[in-house]
């Protein structure tokens, strides 16, 4: 049990994290109250040390920690996907911001048949969809009706799958497993969601 420290700051920082962990992923609004909390940052960024992150660009942490098993997921670490940054941050009270890249948008969707949650910034660490490592077919089109993508995956140990998409377009996501399908419109703004949970295969 962690046991409570004199720091207001950190405390509030593992009130925060604890929260997250107990909801499995977050909303806008939780995101929003740990962006104006207060909370250490560690300039050197030498904590991500601890979970094998250091050295890596958002975009090589972001699809590190999506494809890894949830049984090997660090317990006290939180990692946010926002349209623009990976927030990152743990119950030590450490946190920093890491950029994702500039033309690039990353959408994390799960695909569900009867069980979901509602999710708006996906969360690396704590997300779970309900079809975990199953093989589905993906396919993204644009307004024009061009194809983006057009592919088949296997969701992660978390039921999630992820794509990098171009960024500031309106498209269609279509995902299809066996007899099942679902299609939804998404989009890659600078406000969009990060994490689609609402693509029920029927």
């Amino acid at each position: 049990m962690t046991h409570p420290r004199p720091h207001t700051a950190t405390a509030i920082t593992l009130a925060l994290a604890l929260a997250l962990f107990a909801s499995g992923c977050s909303t806008a609004s939780e995101v929003s109250d740990t962006e104006t909390s207060p909370a250490t940052t560690d300039a050197s960024e030498n904590w991500l040390a601890d979970y094998d992150l250091d050295g890596l660009d958002g975009r090589e942490i972001t699809e590190y920690l999506d494809a890894m098993p949830v049984a090997d997921r660090p317990e006290e670490l939180i990692a946010s996907v926002e349209p623009e940054t990976l927030v990152l941050y743990d119950t030590s009270g450490n946190e920093t911001t890491v950029p994702l890249p500039e033309n690039e948008f990353y959408l994390s969707f799960a695909p569900f048949i009867e069980h979901t949650h509602e999710c708006h910034f996906h969360s690396l660490t704590t997300c779970l969809g309900e079809l975990a490592n199953e093989e589905i077919e993906i396919t993204v089109t644009d307004e024009t009706d061009a194809v983006l993508v057009d592919e088949t995956v296997r969701t992660y140990d978390n039921g999630f799958a992820g794509l990098w998409l171009p960024r500031d377009i309106e498209a269609t996501l279509t995902v299809t497993q066996g007899e099942r399908s679902a299609a939804v419109p998404i989009s890659t703004a600078e406000d969009a969601p990060t994490c689609l949970t609402t693509l029920q295969l029927t």
